[in-house]
């Protein structure tokens, strides 16, 4: 014990871990600050930390690392233990967004079609990305951040897959593309639902529980059922989706153990529980029927974008470019491909129950 916490404190009480925290929150404050600008709300707060993350990699890298090894060392391990640690830190505050009196009344219709576009939409793509060889690693962060609620998604799912130290390099590559890819995606539904849904001879409340059943960030959701004049069954058919990732993350564990995991030196299997995802329901309890918690659950939501936004501003100045050029094309394919047939599905729901 006390050598871990010896370990621990090394690793956080140092130069470097000072100046990648620092940069990192100031990288999220400014893209808490840029998704409140036209265009960009549609990105959110997470995706823009995550592309300045991704540009501040060059200046750190000339101005800061230089040829110092030990420093370039330092770096990237602090920005690893930030991207790991934080995003569960976030994923747990972000609990305080569900309201589950409003889910469990309001939304009560919106739940069994969360449940069945959420798991439609990760089986569908998954299997199409694996049908283009693409690794199950990437596919499943693909088809979940695609099925669920996109960056949050992507982040809160890696917490159910454990990989040995010599591929987390790989795994945080491959959060990245996921996030990526579900931004982009989300980024173009979300335009092409504005732009054509009204066409479509839909009322508004079938064109906004089909935006918040359909697309991927819950930017995306609320400004298209904003457009459409229904933004309340917009946002409560999205959080439903995000009620989801609770079960997806246990589920996706359960089988990345049973086909995927790593087997020790020992013989025993790299087992991961997203036990974080607890501290997230938690989290949607104590901020639903708490009353001096949920008066200031907006702010702990806020914070938990900021830490989210550290998390994946960390993951960008890490990420390598060379590995999404290289293995990021077939995987927007697979989520474009599965967007397209979740938009189908969410029509003919709402067509059909609406």
């Amino acid at each position: 014990m006390r050598k871990s916490r010896a370990t621990w404190l090394s690793r956080i009480s140092t130069v470097e871990m000072l100046f990648t925290a620092t940069v990192t929150l100031v990288a999220s404050l400014i893209g808490s600050w840029l998704k409140q600008l036209p265009v960009l709300n549609l990105f959110g707060a997470l995706i823009l930390a995550l592309i300045l993350g991704m540009l501040l990699q060059f200046p750190i890298r000339i101005g800061y690392v230089g040829r110092n090894d030990a420093r370039r060392a330092g770096v990237k391990d602090a920005a690893g233990l930030i991207s790991n640690k934080l995003l569960r830190l976030g994923i747990i505050l972000l609990g305080f967004k569900l309201n589950l009196h409003v889910l469990f009344t309001q939304g009560l219709k919106c739940l069994p079609i969360a449940l069945v576009v959420v798991t439609f939409t990760i089986v569908v793509c998954y299997a199409i990305a694996r049908a283009l060889h693409i690794d199950p690693m990437l596919a499943i962060l693909t088809a979940g951040g695609t099925g669920i609620c996109g960056a949050a998604a992507v982040m809160g799912l890696s917490g159910a897959i454990k990989v040995s130290d010599e591929r987390q390099n790989e795994k945080d590559d491959d959060i990245t593309m996921a996030v990526a890819i579900v931004a982009i995606m989300g980024t173009v539904f979300a335009l092409l639902e504005i732009a054509l849904g009204p066409l479509t001879g839909m009322t508004h409340n079938q064109l906004g529980l089909v935006a918040g059943a359909s697309l991927h960030e819950i930017a995306h959701a609320v400004a298209a059922g904003a457009a459409f004049g229904a933004v309340d069954i917009a946002t409560i058919m999205k959080l439903s989706r995000v009620l989801m990732l609770v079960f997806a993350a246990i589920a996706i564990a359960v089988w990345w153990d049973r086909f995927h995991a790593e087997v020790e030196p020992d013989g025993k299997r790299s087992i991961a529980f997203p036990w974080f995802m607890l501290g997230f329901i938690a989290a949607s309890i104590i901020g639903t029927f708490v009353p001096f918690v949920s008066g200031i659950a907006p702010h702990l939501v806020d914070a938990a974008y900021v830490v989210l936004g550290m998390a994946m501003a960390a993951l960008g100045i890490n990420v390598n470019f060379k590995a999404i050029a290289s293995k990021g094309r077939k995987a927007v394919l697979a989520s474009f491909l599965a967007s397209i047939l979740l938009t189908c599905l969410t029509m003919g729901i709402a067509v059909l129950f609406f």
